[in-house]
């Protein structure tokens, strides 16, 4: 085997794990918040906390988003873009997890349909997370030598799944809020 299909193979590994990882963390998540009944100063202090982790992650989100747009303007080198939005995925990854554990013990509704596709949208954007993380790291490998079209259909498709994901998450938190 090679030492490049070798490296191909152990990536597809840590991926189909890092998945699996998420999707663990997401039905812990789900499991605590049919479990945990939190009193009213718990449920304060779990909404500020998942406000301030909503502005985080997807704040964060919207910044990257930007300077790939950037990017596709011309305005910002690939190798730029990388440089710059590389550490800010840690910040996401914060802010989806303080959502994740905060939302657990703001009670949600899980007989609500709304409320499923919300956690569904939470999982669909974690998931993401994952595959976009490889896609900077194969953005990374090629950016001198110029991105093969393969690589940019994957970004926009993530960009895409991104983006509805937040905003969909974000637009049923805000409906749920008001009921």
């Amino acid at each position: 085997m090679s030492p490049d299909r070798f490296r191909g193979a152990v990536r597809g590994w840590m991926i189909g794990a890092a998945d699996v990882l998420v999707c663990g963390v997401w039905a812990a998540g789900v499991w605590a918040a049919v479990h945990i009944e939190a009193g009213p100063g718990l449920r304060t202090v779990a909404l500020f906390v998942h406000l301030a982790a909503l502005i985080l992650g997807f704040g964060t989100v919207q910044t990257i988003d930007y300077y790939g747009l950037l990017w596709l303007l011309g305005r910002r080198s690939l190798r730029q873009v990388l440089d710059f939005t590389g550490p800010l995925q840690v910040l996401v990854w914060c802010g989806l997890a303080g959502m994740v554990i905060s939302g657990a013990a703001l009670g949600p509704d899980l007989a609500s349909a709304v409320t499923r596709v919300k956690l569904g949208l939470v999982l669909l954007v974690a998931l993401n997370g994952v595959h976009a993380h490889a896609l900077h790291r194969d953005l990374a490998e090629q950016a001198a030598d110029g991105v093969d079209t393969r690589l940019l259909v994957r970004g926009a498709v993530s960009v895409v799944v991104s983006q509805i994901g937040w905003w969909g998450a974000v637009a049923i938190g805000f409906l749920n809020s008001r009921s």
